[in-house]
């Protein structure tokens, strides 16, 4: 489980690292195109916008494997060890509902019905730059399932100061 952890966490690292030099370069070129040649490019500016939400998802994932979404450690850290895993574990199961209802399905139909929209500058059906609420739905799932088995395990009830 450690090594499909690890994969799909340098998968997200690239991707999100790839969508931010994207988006960098495109609003250097946003830039350069409207002040210097005085012909903006619109079609950067929109991509950037998909890509932000892209790269927000995808970081949102990362976070979700490294078990650091939010919580409130002071009271969990008061109770016993039993307590603290059942946490622990009722956290996680709330995560993969909210992936599964929110990310998987409402992403799917949101996608569905978007497929029919064009972006205005780029051309390209709206639903496609949606896709990525189910794919991270499913990353997220992924995540709390491990979580999940590493907590059942007694080596994540603290996954940042454990490295996993």
């Amino acid at each position: 489980m450690k090594t499909l952890r690890n994969a799909l966490t340098k998968l997200l690292n690239v991707l999100a690292g790839v969508s931010f030099i994207a988006m960098v370069v495109l609003t250097c070129w946003q830039v350069f195109t409207r002040y210097v040649l005085k012909n903006p490019s619109s079609w950067s500016e929109e991509l950037v916008s998909y890509l932000f939400a892209w790269a927000s998802l995808l970081g949102a994932s990362l976070v979700t494997g490294e078990r650091g979404h939010m919580n409130i450690p002071i009271l969990v850290e008061k109770m016993k060890p039993a307590m603290q895993k059942a946490l622990g574990i009722f956290g996680e199961l709330i995560a993969f509902a909210f992936s599964l209802i929110i990310l998987v399905y409402g992403g799917v139909r949101i996608s569905q019905l978007a497929m029919g929209q064009m972006t205005s500058s780029l051309g390209v059906a709206v639903g496609v730059f949606y896709v990525v609420m189910p794919l991270c739905g499913v990353l997220n799932m992924i995540y709390t399932v491990l979580n999940i088995a590493d907590i059942c395990k007694g080596t994540g009830l603290d996954a940042k100061k454990e490295g996993v």
